[in-house]
């Protein structure tokens, strides 16, 4: 039942062109149409998880396959169509086997109950792809995965017997995975006009990564060390700009990257305990620490051209809901107030903001907290969009 979210708050194959000049060449890929690799049913949750792999590009803007999963609860079958799609854009994650078409389906075994049919990316750089280095934070990489695999999931589900209410879809995320989520809206603005989204829920997002690599080098502590390094660790690989690890990093960091961060071995409180410091500028060179030097400077020049908080048109009626805790220290929450004013100057009328001190709540620190409020504002707003009643919300609380 739904009312668990609650209580718990034929393949041609083509493949990628060669170009000598190109340093990141990798091998050739082949590429075929989207397909189920396998399917298991989760008894206690009553869920059917598919895991599927779909074309798509690879940061590079090369074809790739990629994978994720479709998780489908029991009340949906071939008789009881789907009430609608729920998007989900999964939060930071490190090691191989925590991503979706790995087994990690802690948010997807709540939804069975609701009728909705689960839509989850694992992104380049785990699953299938899972020995390439993640393309962190970068929202257009990151967003194509997601809407590959929402198109992916629409060509296969018919095939697997099922259908659905397709004026119903939910986009929704945390942290990484609200970063993500705004990425698909902006992506869905400019490349996909005729897929709507009926509601997206972002909460605790980096949507204005240049702005937090400003505050960063304001702070002297972070909350999740391992986030920042891989902010810069994607940066610099995905756009090109070849600056040298040890222009970024300083040991004992510099030398234990690719063990430690970069192998899919560790979580990110392993990753955190290995590195043994939450101060930035006992992991970070000076010059990463310095606004004005040559290298914090073609880092804030890539940063600026994946900003969410800048640079496109998003369609006025979107229904946009954003959740960040004040006192956040992973993801300041200036990221969410630009975003929020970005939006309101572009004319999007239907867009809310809850931003606040929301406490710690059970001990969580306060990324971890908004998280909590996060999933309780957007199960309440999606049981409303269904039609299933309420009783609370979750900010008279506060």
């Amino acid at each position: 039942m739904f009312a668990a979210i609650l209580a718990v708050c034929g393949a041609a194959a083509f493949t990628s062109c060669a170009d000598e000049d190109n340093p990141y060449i990798e091998e050739e890929i082949p590429i075929t149409h989207a397909r189920v690799d396998s399917v298991y049913h989760i008894d206690e949750a009553n869920l059917t998880v598919y895991i599927m792999e779909y074309p798509s590009i690879d940061p590079f803007g090369r074809p790739a396959m990629l994978s994720g999963t479709i998780t489908i609860g029991d009340e949906v079958t071939a008789d009881a169509p789907a009430t609608g799609l729920l998007l989900y854009n999964h939060f930071t994650v490190y090691r191989a086997d925590e991503c979706p078409s790995r087994g990690e389906l802690k948010v997807q075994k709540l939804i069975p109950g609701s009728g909705l049919i689960t839509i989850s990316a694992d992104y380049y750089g785990f699953g299938i792809t899972e020995d390439k280095q993640q393309a962190y934070c970068i929202s257009n990489i990151n967003a194509q995965a997601s809407i590959d695999a929402l198109l992916a999931a629409k060509e296969l589900l018919p095939t697997l017997g099922y259908s659905w209410n397709d004026d119903i879809l939910f986009n929704v995320g945390y942290s990484q995975g609200g970063h993500t989520a705004m990425g698909v809206v902006r992506m869905l603005t400019e490349k996909y006009p005729e897929i709507r989204i009926t509601h997206t829920f972002a909460g605790g997002g980096s949507y204005d990564i240049p702005e937090t690599y400003r505050q960063f080098l304001q702070t002297e502590n972070t909350g999740m060390p391992s986030t920042v390094i891989s902010v810069l660790l994607a940066y610099n690989t995905f756009f090109k700009l070849d600056i040298p690890r040890s222009d970024i990093f300083i040991e004992p960091l510099l030398s234990n990257i690719d063990e430690w961060v970069l192998s899919k071995k560790y979580t990110r409180e392993e990753i955190d305990e290995l590195l043994g410091t939450d101060v930035i500028a006992q992991f970070v060179t000076p010059e990463m620490l310095d606004l004005e030097s040559d290298v914090s400077k073609r880092f804030l020049e890539a940063m600026d051209r994946d900003n969410l908080c800048a640079g496109w048109h998003p369609r006025k009626d979107e229904r946009i809901s954003l959740v960040h805790h004040t006192k956040d220290i992973t993801v300041p929450a200036a990221n969410t107030a630009n975003l929020y004013a970005f939006l309101k100057e572009q004319g999007v009328e239907n867009v809310t903001l809850q931003m606040g001190d929301f406490g710690s709540l059970i001990g969580l620190p306060a990324h971890e907290s908004g998280a909590v409020v996060f999933a309780i504002l957007a199960v309440g707003e999606v049981c409303r969009t269904l039609g299933i009643n309420v009783w609370f919300n979750i900010f008279d609380l506060f």
